[in-house]
């Protein structure tokens, strides 16, 4: 009898530890009324790498072009920033928010009509425009250039939706292979694996600053894409005013324009 009573407080006791460890993770609500998944903390979904947005530096934090402008959200909410990286599938699809694993999703993502369905954006931040790398000495200069040829995309990106629109609408000779992540693209163009590839054209600029010699971009797509920075659908709307707020005040003070230069390079003229 008395071995059960133990066994009986052990039960109560993990079960109050574990119900108290629920309680905790319950999250938070900061003094403006913000509320957040993790208390005391804005958590951020992104995927990585992709900089110049979003990379692990020598030390194994993550930083970038998008990590620096969410810190001024979480500064604004008086949090810290927390990254969660995970696929961009389940960030795109609306999944990992409504799931509650991030707050907010920062991923060098394009706002499109689709994704407006299942995500809510923050105000635009970013004027995107797609790039066709290449090897050094490789002389395409167009997707029509690569007929019979193999051109990489990241999968689930609006490169790769452009790219497979013009093979489809042009009726172009060319084999798209998709890759997980940029990472996997970047090497099969590094390795021969495609003659070309398609990303943005800031990822690329970063690619060959710390790839001097080895690619090179030929050829540029306007688009007229823009990044957003995406919340849970029909979400807290003080969330969404803190992003765009947070935004609004670092184009009025000349911050954005700082972090733009740090991280993209001269800021294109109004």
């Amino acid at each position: 009898m008395r071995r059960f009573g133990t066994a009986l407080a052990v039960l109560a006791l993990a079960a109050a530890t574990t119900a108290a460890c629920a309680k905790d993770d319950e999250g938070g609500t900061t003094s403006s009324g913000v509320k957040l998944v993790k208390s005391g903390v804005l958590t951020t979904c992104t995927h990585l790498p992709y900089a110049p947005f979003q990379s692990k530096d020598s030390s194994g934090k993550v930083v970038g072009f998008d990590v620096e402008l969410i810190d001024l959200v979480a500064t604004k909410l008086g949090v810290k920033q927390e990254i969660v990286d995970t696929p961009f599938e389940g960030i795109k699809s609306g999944a990992d928010l409504n799931s509650g694993k991030c707050d907010v999703a920062a991923a060098g993502m394009t706002i499109t009509d689709a994704r407006k369905q299942v995500l809510t954006f923050s105000d635009p931040y970013f004027d995107a425009t797609q790039a066709l790398a290449v090897v050094t000495g490789k002389s395409y200069k167009s997707l029509a250039d690569l007929a019979g040829k193999k051109i990489g995309t990241q999968a689930s990106t609006t490169g790769e939706d452009y790219v497979k629109a013009q093979v489809k609408e042009k009726n172009l000779n060319v084999e798209v292979v998709s890759y997980k992540d940029l990472a996997a693209l970047q090497q099969a163009l590094a390795t021969g694996q495609v003659e070309a590839a398609v990303n943005d054209l800031p990822v690329w600029n970063e690619y060959i600053k710390a790839n001097p010699g080895k690619v090179t971009v030929s050829a540029g797509f306007d688009t007229g894409e823009k990044y957003g920075f995406a919340l849970k659908k029909d979400g807290d709307p003080k969330l969404l005013e803190a992003v765009n707020s947070a935004l609004a005040t670092a184009r009025s003070d000349g911050t954005y324009d700082k972090i733009y230069a740090k991280w993209i390079g001269a800021k294109p003229a109004a």
